[in-house]
């Protein structure tokens, strides 16, 4: 079989207590093992875990399927990209050991020719002042090493603690707001000033498919907290997917 799709994930949010946790693993799993045959590469569009914090000598227990599934996907010659979300930003070098490769959004990468805006989309446009100071507190240099002093029992728990309040506080899905969207507003104006085919970007937990003034085709990927879905482009176009676990 001829690899030739490549293939974008977002939100899987692994580890999160809501929902069925070990259903959402088990998906994903499957999901990564279904791509192996055409697979030619994998970009992971941020919050795949709900809580990931990385120590000097610690990494989050469990997830082993997971990384053996990702670990296989590499080993047949298939490239993995990760971007930190604003729940796994928290990735400093154990993925890259793994030998995934890290992106920083907004990342202009070339796929079969045509040009793709990637990224999680947390902190792009003009988004309101009180998020963009939390996700710079998150991002603060100085504040992670303070937080890393933390014993790993306490650090895990009131991750955990906060983004499962996080996620119950939101529980109604997102009503994605077109172009009034910081988002949408975001690539409208980066369109403008870039040559760009395609934006694919998670973090709205909203299923998303609009054409900028530009063009472009503009896409959001939808959680995985119910359904399996995905993106892939095929050398052609980018086509939505929902995978069918037969596990």
């Amino acid at each position: 079989m001829e690899r030739n799709r490549t293939y974008f994930v977002s939100d899987v949010h692994l580890g999160l207590q809501a929902g069925d946790p070990a259903d959402r693993e088990g998906r994903f799993v499957n999901f990564l093992k279904s791509i192996s045959g055409d697979a030619r590469a994998l970009y992971l569009l941020g919050d795949i875990w709900d809580f990931w914090y990385e120590y000097r000598d610690v990494v989050p227990k469990g997830y082993v399927r997971v990384f053996s599934a990702l670990q296989d996907l590499m080993d047949k010659g298939v490239e993995v990209y990760f971007f930190q979300g604003n729940h796994d930003v928290w990735t400093y070098s154990y993925f890259e050991e793994l030998g995934m490769k890290r992106l920083v959004q907004p990342a202009l990468v070339e796929i079969g020719g045509r040009r793709f805006c990637l990224g999680h989309g947390d902190g792009l446009g003009p988004v309101p002042a009180g998020y963009r100071f939390l996700r710079g507190v998150f991002h603060c240099r100085p504040l992670q090493v303070l937080f890393s002093t933390l014993h790993p029992w306490i650090a895990f728990r009131l991750g955990n603690g906060w983004s499962r309040r996080n996620r119950l506080a939101r529980h109604q899905e997102y009503m994605f707001r077109g172009v009034e969207e910081p988002l949408y507003r975001f690539a409208e104006k980066f369109a403008e000033e870039n040559d760009v085919d395609f934006f694919i970007f998670g973090h709205y937990h909203a299923d998303v498919h609009m054409t900028l003034p530009s063009g472009a085709e503009f896409h959001i990927l939808k959680d995985w907290m119910e359904d399996s879905p995905y993106r892939y482009f095929d050398g052609i176009s980018t086509v939505g997917g929902h995978f069918q676990n037969r596990e």
